[in-house]
């Protein structure tokens, strides 16, 4: 099935600002989405790599931004 991937990556990336917390000065959030997915967010340097045991990935600054700036996009009146 085809799909728009971008605003999969767009709608996941509101997502990681529903889940989103702050540990050790970082902005981290739950990473339980497609691995594809956040193949392309790494990729367009919103989080840093997903790769890895944990179970959070952390958000880049403009990561952090653009996760705000779309939740409230998506879900927000």
């Amino acid at each position: 099935m085809e799909f728009d991937r971008d605003k999969v990556d767009e709608v996941t990336l509101a997502l990681l600002w529903l889940t989103r917390f702050k540990q050790a000065g970082a902005v981290r959030a739950w990473k339980g989405h497609d691995f594809d997915t956040m193949d392309r967010l790494y990729s367009k340097n919103f989080i840093f790599d997903p790769r890895g045991d944990q179970k959070s990935v952390v958000l880049t600054e403009e990561g952090e931004k653009q996760s705000k700036r779309l939740f409230e996009k998506y879900f927000t009146s």
